[in-house]
């Protein structure tokens, strides 16, 4: 019998000071049975970050042909494609041709991923990579919750996230494009 995946009910209070979004987001994620906490995790801080009208989830580790979350525009095609995790170069590539814009938030030990992809990946003008903080993002993931309530606050490239009991501070490392 295969395992089905797990509902997460999400509440974002979010508030973007650099680009003046402002939104009160309702949602389920649902997480795939091989996805870690961590990848949830970055998974909902990536629709915040990026957040914009039609921006959805896409079927991700079930799909591989889709994307964490993408924005399509209203006649299909794809303006922005996220992926979260440590993708190979052929990965972002293959997604560079595929969207008018990429993004990736990377997480994890980033250090030798990094100087192997950066090279491979320098011609792409569509893509963006940013990394999130490895300590910051395992705090979040301990003993996640089935109902998220966070509020999020991003100014000056630093993601403030607040959830029942504690505050965390994300710094964003750019090592490629910006948001």
């Amino acid at each position: 019998m295969a395992l089905q995946a797990t509902p997460y009910k999400v509440n974002l209070a979010l508030s973007d000071v650099d680009r003046g979004v402002y939104e009160s987001i309702r949602m389920t994620v649902a997480r795939h049975p091989s996805e870690t906490e961590q990848r949830l995790c970055a998974r909902v801080l990536a629709y915040g970050l990026w957040n914009e009208e039609r921006l959805a989830f896409g079927r991700g580790l079930s799909d591989v042909d889709e994307p964490a979350l993408w924005h399509k525009s209203l006649d299909d095609r794809i303006l922005h494609w996220i992926e979260v995790g440590q993708p190979d170069a052929e990965r972002l590539t293959w997604c560079s041709r595929r969207a008018e814009r990429v993004s990736l938030l990377a997480y994890g030990n980033t250090r030798v991923w990094a100087s192997k992809l950066l090279p491979a990946v320098a011609g792409l003008k569509n893509l963006s990579i940013a990394v999130l903080p490895v300590e910051p993002l395992d705090m979040l993931a301990a003993e996640l919750p089935r109902t998220l309530e966070w509020g999020m606050m991003i100014t000056d490239g630093v993601i403030y996230l607040s959830d029942a009991g504690r505050q965390l501070e994300l710094p964003l490392e750019w090592l490629q494009g910006e948001r």
